[in-house]
């Protein structure tokens, strides 16, 4: 007999959305916490640079605001900024609360901030350069001492399970069928409510700073179950990740270049200023596009990052664990340069949801980087997105705690039938496919893209789609299986996003169509389920 659970909440993901969420919910409430891998292997673990808030006396709500919505390049949902940045102060004070320790300045009275592209002041709280290691090492320590939140580390979701609502007419989410990776056995997760917080998609890319785990699950699973995605087409490219064979997935912080790093060519000149206004610190977008177009136009492999003009005390005091993890391959960045390459960072678009983080479909609420609330537009600003984090995790969480008295537990749901299908011996179809999306992937869909490019990606995509759903099908599943299948439809909702988009912005670059278009406009991608395939609707 295979175990069923039953829970008031199922939270998918781990990060800080996950554990923020879990902690702003009722005590009284029965929650659990899923982890793919441990609690500390998403992204929110490797976040370096800091979070975004208006603390200091010359900056302004209304300037982070502009900040963010110039950043968004003319995409933001002008209300959904306001309300995250309203809430910052609040969320910090919550965050020192459960026992952050963010860095202080040379007075000790007051914490130092940091200041990143595309920000008009210092409004970075940070802890040295490991922010998100500081803030989720506190949120698992009060997550572990709550006795009404039960983790499933070593979990992965395979898809989610609905039911019609007959007081509605609509579709609700009712739990989840998750893989627990130790046992290989699938378990029935009942809930009232399910929480995705299971992050982005940037692993659909060859090179890319995010670990492992950044396979779109989260997007896949509510798309496959009819909930509208937006704006897929954003991916943001971190313009500086360790360029180096052995270091798999080394972001090098944005903080760098705010405190004076400067981008160099190989023969040592600076470049930036030809670009932008700001040099080194406008927006990212503009910057991992200048360093794309001076690789392929120079022919090199990496360009530079330099911050060994300041004093070595300063940058090893101020940048830790970067300079441990280049001292690794054997960079000293006190005194060297370090070699950089972008890579595939985070993802913008995501599934629609509200002000209260609830999608489409009843009772499934989505927060962190698998949403989309139109807070970053068409490009992320640096350090914004802990902070959305962290507010549509009290914003769900409290529409949680209001309607659940009224939900009831799901009537009889099937367990997972997996009586037709065999052990595969042929596991080298995964890992070739998953090779070659990812490449593709990189190829045509990536910082600079064409018609061409794009039109090559969609056929293949196809290919790749009947190929791995025949798999899937018939053999018994793996998380590189459900990763791969994960993969595979978000790349295709990447891929129709950037066909739909006749312009040139922010993060969507173009050569076929350069210019900006006059009309902001969000790409609304709709599913419709017919004979078992996916058909797009754009809106």
């Amino acid at each position: 007999m295979k175990q069923i659970f039953q829970f008031d909440v199922l939270i998918i993901g781990s990060g800080v959305a996950g554990l923020a969420c879990a902690l702003k919910l009722d005590k009284n409430l029965s929650i659990a916490l899923i982890s793919k891998g441990s609690l500390v292997d998403g992204s929110s673990w490797l976040a370096q640079g800091g979070i975004a808030a208006v603390l200091d006396e010359e900056d302004s709500i209304e300037a982070h605001v502009d900040d963010t919505l110039i950043a968004g390049d003319g995409l933001c949902h002008k209300d959904t900024v306001k309300f995250v940045v309203e809430n910052g102060q609040k969320t910090i004070r919550w965050l020192v609360d459960q026992g952050v320790l963010f860095t202080k300045d040379k007075s000790n009275k007051n914490f130092h901030l940091g200041q990143e592209g595309g920000h008009s002041f210092r409004r970075i709280l940070h802890s040295a350069d490991a922010t998100g290691k500081a803030i989720t090492r506190a949120l698992i320590q009060k997550v572990k001492e709550a006795s009404n939140i039960q983790i499933f580390e070593e979990h992965c979701a395979v898809d989610l399970i609905t039911q019609e609502d007959s007081t509605t007419n609509r579709m609700k989410c009712v739990g989840s069928y998750l893989l627990n990776l130790k046992s290989s056995e699938i378990g029935l997760f009942q809930a009232k409510t399910v929480v995705l917080a299971s992050g982005g998609a940037s692993k659909a890319y060859l090179y890319t700073s995010n670990p492992d785990g950044a396979s779109g699950d989260g997007i896949a699973m509510a798309w496959r179950k009819g909930c509208r995605i937006a704006n897929m087409e954003f991916n943001q490219f971190h313009p500086t990740c360790l360029f180096n064979a052995d270091a798999k997935s080394s972001l090098i912080t944005e903080a760098i270049r705010g405190e004076g790093g400067i981008l160099l060519l190989p023969n040592g000149e600076r470049f930036m200023n030809k670009f932008h206004k700001d040099g080194e610190l406008a927006p990212r977008d503009v910057v991992a596009r200048a360093i794309d177009h001076e690789m392929k136009r120079i022919g090199c492999d990496c360009l530079y990052l330099d911050i060994s003009h300041r004093e070595s005390s300063f940058i090893r005091e101020s940048f830790p664990n970067v300079y441990e993890e280049c001292l690794k391959y054997g960079i000293d960045i006190t005194k060297d340069k370090i070699p950089v390459v972008p890579a595939a960072h985070y993802t913008c678009g995501g599934v629609i949801v509200s002000k209260d983080g609830q999608t489409d479909l009843s009772n499934l609420y989505v927060i962190g980087e698998s949403s989309f609330t139109g807070l970053h537009g068409a490009n992320r600003m640096a350090s914004n997105s802990l902070l959305e984090c962290l507010v549509y995790a009290e914003s769900s969480a409290s529409s949680i705690n209001y309607r659940l008295p009224e939900i009831s537990l799901p009537f009889e749901i099937p367990q997972w039938d997996e009586s037709r299908v065999i052990h595969s011996d042929e596991n080298v179809v995964i890992s070739h496919n998953w090779d070659e999306l990812r490449r593709f992937m990189w190829d045509y869909v990536g910082i600079v893209r064409t018609k061409k490019r794009l039109l090559r990606a969609a056929n293949r995509i196809e290919l790749l789609q009947n190929e791995i759903q025949e798999f899937y099908k018939n053999f018994s599943i793996s998380r590189d299986l459900i990763e791969l299948r994960n993969l595979a439809s978000v790349s295709q909702l990447i891929i129709k996003s950037a066909q739909q988009r006749k312009e040139s912005r922010g993060l969507h670059y173009t050569i076929d169509f350069p210019d900006k278009s006059k009309f902001a406009k969000d790409t609304i991608l709709v599913p419709v389920n017919f004979a078992g395939q996916e058909i797009f609707i754009s809106s």
